[in-house]
């Protein structure tokens, strides 16, 4: 261990709006392609029993690749960065890309939608059933093994549940603030979420229950030291005092549930409380990445993953403002942590 301190059913591509730019921006029509589809299999869920699933996935560059399976917080989706066919911003631009750490030049990167994320699927979803659900895409996929799985928050949840149950299909993982089990104090912040969308749905107003529970969300991802330099002190607005981060929760919700069901948020924000591995099941090489202003996944976790760990194992334990939302904001540091998994693991397979 060492220590750091710091038959598919295809859709058809977006049309652009401006091939010109689209072209300037990737480089030429010679980028890595990108291609979406659609596979229904059956699946045993742990809390659920067999169920008909839907694997809507996103593949960036050719499959002949290694292939890295990338997986975000339960927010994110299949569409991870932007291509000359889906020209729309993914969720992680800032790290896969030509020239950046995940490299569709180099690997095939593979990702897909969090079951449940369409709020169609409403039963319990273990972290479990999600990694059994990767590993049915690699099967209809045709892809024997997984150069790498980066997971981030959710993801390295469900990256050690696959790292557990299907390591022969896995080279490494690489874990962002997400560890082997949930704290008890993020587990409780959850509950708070869910008890507002309940609560909204009570009273006939699922936006607005689901919006509150997206504002207590942030403030767990967010740190105070971040707050004391964004916003302002309170001021009187028609009577009422507002306070200076009200602005920025209102947007960042607006946004939220203009996309997100009530019902995925809940059950997936119930999936993370399920988390439960036994790191000692473990035997493939364990990059682990912690933030120490993380109020979600306190440092203390990453260093239980990393001390039950048996296969080869690194910490890196990086310091943001942002906290939890440190995979998201903090580009340079995450990438240089990218960038030395897959170079050491390609030296290992050399």
């Amino acid at each position: 261990m060492s220590l750091t301190s710091q038959s598919a059913r295809s859709e058809s591509p977006h049309a652009f709006v401006d091939l010109a730019t689209a072209l300037r921006r990737f480089g030429s029509t010679a980028a890595p392609a990108a291609t979406r589809g659609e596979r229904f299999v059956e699946l045993e869920l742990r809390h659920a029993g067999r169920q008909r699933i839907a694997l809507r996935y996103e593949l960036l560059g050719d499959l002949a690749q290694p292939a890295v399976f990338v997986a975000g917080g339960i927010s994110a989706h299949r569409h991870v960065a932007a291509s000359i066919q889906f020209t729309e911003p993914g969720w992680w631009d800032a790290q896969v890309g030509a020239g950046r750490a995940l490299d569709p030049r180099a690997h095939c990167v593979v990702a897909f939608d969090w079951l449940g994320s369409d709020g169609k699927l409403d039963v319990v979803i273990d972290p479990a059933d999600q990694a059994d659900a990767v590993a049915a895409l690699l099967d209809v996929l045709g892809i024997a093994r997984l150069h790498t799985f980066v997971g981030s928050s959710y993801g390295a949840m469900v990256g050690l549940q696959f790292a557990a149950r299907h390591g022969a299909r896995l080279q490494q993982l690489v874990a962002i603030s997400g560890t082997h089990t949930s704290h008890p104090y993020s587990s409780a912040w959850r509950a708070v979420q869910r008890q507002a969308v309940a609560l909204g749905a009570l009273q006939c107003d699922e936006a607005h229950g689901l919006a509150l529970a997206r504002q207590l969300a942030i403030l767990s991802y967010r740190t105070p030291e971040e707050f004391a330099t964004r916003f302002g002190a309170a001021h009187v607005v028609n009577g009422h005092v507002r306070v200076g981060a009200e602005d920025y929760l209102d947007h960042a919700s607006s946004k939220y549930v203009a996309r997100t069901s009530p019902t995925a948020f809940v059950r997936l924000s119930e999936s993370l409380d399920l988390q439960c591995v036994e790191p000692e099941r473990i035997r493939v090489p364990v990059t682990v990445v912690a933030v120490a202003e993380d109020r979600l996944v306190p440092l203390e976790d990453a260093y239980s993953l990393v001390e039950r760990l048996r296969g080869e194992t690194r910490l890196h334990v990086l310091r943001s403002a942002y906290g939890h939302d440190a995979f998201l904001k903090e580009d340079g540091a995450v990438a240089a942590v990218l960038r030395e998994a897959l170079s050491d693991c390609a030296e290992v397979a050399a």
